[in-house]
């Protein structure tokens, strides 16, 4: 049985263009294994095989990014990626497969975001809840004009809003789930949702 903790995490993976081809959503879509395939690689990747790991990247790299944008945004999206990366390399004995390895693996890059945030906004300082959606917002891509419109507007949410709304719209979060997430209570995550949806509605019709 290899060593794993001798390989290095993710070894051989290279970064790959995650920009999605125009149609695809807002950028959430994962190249999807078929599941048998893809415990298959979990099962290969625990006992140290690189390239099963390299498949699992692939599948599932585009959705993290795609969810550090929203969560991040700024310069360091692309580090904050491959730290989940190496994280899920070294954490994959704990997956005991009672759920998805997606949902698995989705649940790290919350936790890992959410935290890298926190301190990030200590070491800056604190800033409005308004620059914080403003510097975080996507840059525009070569997609067609109503998706750089939607992914404007959830940029520009505020923080708090737009965190429950990629949770529980985009990624399929139930309150309760948000609210150990966020560390508040599940009536604050339907209220925040509310707000988001109504300025969403309001950005998009003005």
């Amino acid at each position: 049985m290899p060593d794993r903790s001798n390989a290095a995490p993710g070894d051989g993976i290279q970064l790959v263009d995650t920009m999605l081809p125009d149609g695809e959503g807002l950028g959430m879509t994962a190249a999807a294994l078929p599941v048998h395939a893809e415990q298959t690689d979990v099962a290969l990747a625990v006992r140290g095989d690189g390239a099963a790991f390299e498949r699992l990247y692939r599948a599932h790299v585009a959705r993290v990014n795609a969810l550090a944008r929203w969560l991040l945004g700024g310069d360091d999206v692309e580090d904050a990626v491959q730290e989940v990366f190496i994280r899920v390399w070294e954490k994959l004995g704990t997956y005991s497969g009672d759920a998805a390895f997606g949902t698995w693996l989705h649940r790290v890059a919350v936790n890992h975001f959410l935290r890298r945030r926190e301190r990030r906004s200590v070491d800056h300082g604190r800033t409005s809840e308004a620059d914080q959606a403003m510097d975080s917002a996507a840059a525009p891509r070569a997609t067609p004009v109503l998706r750089i419109a939607i992914e404007r507007a959830v940029g520009q949410l505020p923080a708090r809003a737009r965190d429950v709304f990629v949770l529980h719209d985009m990624e399929g979060y139930k309150h309760e789930e948000i609210a150990g997430m966020l560390a508040i209570d599940p009536g604050t995550s339907r209220s925040q949702l509310h707000r988001a949806r109504l300025l969403l509605r309001q950005q998009l019709t003005s």
